[in-house]
């Protein structure tokens, strides 16, 4: 029996007062994600609501998942865990890449320095503001100001990679369990994101009576035509997203060397794509949109599975109280964010809506978000190009760049 069950995964039966653990090796754990994905589209099919806010589906079943495994472990029956770490580093990455292919210069030139530069200000003014929020809360509440950081702007704009860059740092400087705070927020911060910047834009949609532009189409559909993928140039494309991802790594080595700044690895690989895209247009080098723009999806419809299966909910009980009162507090100063300050700065039109969902993804834990809550506004309230290549990519540089800057210097003043 135990010869069968090593074909799917590793057991460790239960010892000195643990529960028994199951951890199901990779490709088991790809088959859960298509599940989740299956399940969360077949959800949001059937649920009006759902569309109406726009949910992106995987958060949906995701979190379905991940409760049913966390209330198994939490019930003593087996703890459930999946081989899913290198798949999910392989989905942001390569996701990130086809974002980065988007990011042309002509684009940039056509969104305008103006919009770029409100984007910049907003990014630093909501990363300044979150912490200085975590901090005022942090005192009201008794908890280390440190350990507040990592509840802020550490995991919410800056998501688990930061968050876990940062936990080391600030455990070194007097807090205790930072990284295992961070990550937890940086987790919960991921679940608010989604839950929180569909239903945001879809409401400033509704009440300014917005619409998108039906002559702004996504490059793929420029022509009028339907894209056909072709399976050669789906190859020649797949195998152009591995060489410039590995490409990615030398430009993430020398940012992620910068002295006081942690970078993610995807900023490599985001830089990778939008440089490679616009010396392909400059020399004539052929790409082809359709098949890039197919792949992104598909990278990012998993990651987002992966992501939210994996959560143990289990290991955010001990730290419910105080981390809840700030994670609370910062999903709601995200909304208001995004209804007061972001839709008025980016044009109080529906790309301004869009990018009001990307803000509160990110604002919340991660790029992946953005684009997520963007891609949801679009699928049920149509396309807006700016939005979708700019804003991401853009708002995430800005954020990688300030973000550990910020949090390094104001953090420094609570170190014991």
């Amino acid at each position: 029996m135990e010869s069968i069950i090593s074909y799917f995964g590793t057991y460790k039966p239960a010892a000195d007062g643990a529960v028994a653990s199951f951890k199901f090796e990779y490709l088991c754990t790809l088959g859960f994600a298509a599940i989740v994905i299956f399940l969360g589209r077949a959800i949001v099919a059937r649920s009006e609501a759902l569309r109406k806010y726009a949910i992106p589906a995987p958060v949906i079943s995701g979190l379905i998942f991940s409760i049913i495994v966390s209330c198994i472990k939490g019930a003593g029956i087996v703890g459930i865990s999946f081989d899913a770490t290198i798949m999910k580093d392989l989905c942001q990455n390569l996701f990130f890449l086809c974002v980065g292919f988007g990011f042309s210069a002509k684009m940039l030139k056509h969104a305008g320095g103006k919009l770029c530069i409100l984007i910049a200000f907003a990014a630093c003014l909501l990363i300044t503001c979150q912490d200085l929020l975590g901090y005022a809360l942090s005192q009201l509440i008794g908890m280390h100001p440190l350990l507040a950081l990592q509840c802020s702007s550490a995991a919410m704009s800056g998501g688990v990679g930061t968050a876990s860059a940062f936990g080391p740092i600030f455990e070194e400087w007097g807090a205790p369990d930072a990284t295992v705070v961070g990550v937890a927020a940086g987790t919960m911060g991921n679940i608010m994101g989604s839950l929180i910047g569909g239903p945001v834009a879809a409401f400033l949609i509704a009440k300014h009576g917005l619409k998108s532009d039906p002559n702004d189409k996504p490059e793929a559909h420029a022509t009028g035509r339907v894209p056909e993928l072709n399976n050669t140039k789906m190859i020649m494309m797949f195998a152009m997203c591995l060489l410039l991802a590995a490409l990615g790594m030398p430009i993430y080595c020398l940012l992620d060397n910068i002295p006081m700044i942690e970078m993610p690895k995807f900023i490599g690989c985001l830089f990778a794509g939008a440089i490679a895209r616009n010396v392909m247009e400059a020399t004539g080098i052929k790409f082809y949109v359709p098949e890039v723009d197919a792949i992104e999806h598909m990278f990012l419809e998993l990651y987002l599975a992966l992501v939210l299966m994996t959560t143990d909910f289990t290991k955010l009980a001990p730290l419910a109280g105080q981390m809840g009162i700030i994670l609370v507090a910062q999903g709601i100063f995200m909304a208001l964010f995004g209804i007061f300050v972001s839709f008025n700065l980016f044009g109080r039109d529906y790309g301004a809506a869009v990018m009001t969902a990307g803000n509160i993804g990110w604002g919340c834990g991660s790029g992946s978000n953005a684009v997520a809550n963007e891609k949801a506004i679009m699928d049920q309230y149509g396309w807006h190009t700016i939005a979708w290549v700019l804003y991401p990519s853009f708002a995430v540089i800005i954020d990688d760049i300030y973000n550990p800057i910020f949090l390094s210097i104001f953090g420094s003043l609570f170190r014991s």
